[in-house]
């Protein structure tokens, strides 16, 4: 599909989505095109499956409430992605607050969470995998899912998180490496 033929796409879903008459189809189509790449990102972010779940539903129900509010100045996807992703941080730093966790902390809890779920098939390679991710710092983890899970452009992220592409670009190099000393350390 084009960008453009894209971009009409998104523009008449909104618009469907607006219209009192079409909005719960609209609604019911919305869901189906991004449940399984937004729950994916929400997914590698808190790591467990049920959070996920839960916070993909937010997610959704936040994005109901607000539609009207929604202007078109990003595409619907961003917007969404921005609603998930703020979702689960907020989900993170309850979760932090409430079991008394500092950031260093946090990385031993995903680690820990990474190695007691059941739910993810994969192999030794992808665990550890998961568990480098898990020991960057959250905007790191975020750019490098983002990128290396979803393909995404610099752009795209940019306008989702809000920051430079310079600066994502950055924050991607330092992931990998981080990654790459990871895996020297852990042989």
């Amino acid at each position: 599909m084009s960008t453009q033929s894209a971009d009409l796409d998104n523009e008449l879903l909104v618009a469907r989505l607006r219209d009192p008459a079409t909005c719960r189809e609209a609604f019911g189509e919305m869901i189906r095109l991004y449940t399984e790449p937004l729950y994916r990102q929400i997914r590698r972010l808190v790591q467990t499956h049920d959070d996920a779940d839960d916070l993909l539903q937010n997610t959704f129900m936040k994005a109901w409430q607000n539609i009207e509010n929604f202007r078109g100045d990003a595409r619907l996807s961003t917007w969404l992605y921005k609603i998930a992703i703020n979702e689960s941080l907020t989900h993170l730093e309850k979760e932090r607050k409430r079991r008394g966790f500092s950031l260093d902390d946090e990385e031993s809890y995903l680690v820990n969470l990474i190695e007691a779920d059941k739910e993810i098939d994969g192999d030794e390679l992808a665990l550890q995998l998961r568990k480098a991710i898990a020991s960057l710092p959250e905007k790191q983890r975020l750019v490098f899912n983002m990128r290396y899970y979803d393909d995404m452009k610099y752009e795209k992220i940019s306008e989702i998180l809000g920051t430079s592409v310079g600066a994502l670009k950055a924050s991607y190099h330092l992931a990998v490496k981080k990654i790459e000393q990871f895996f020297a350390d852990t042989d």
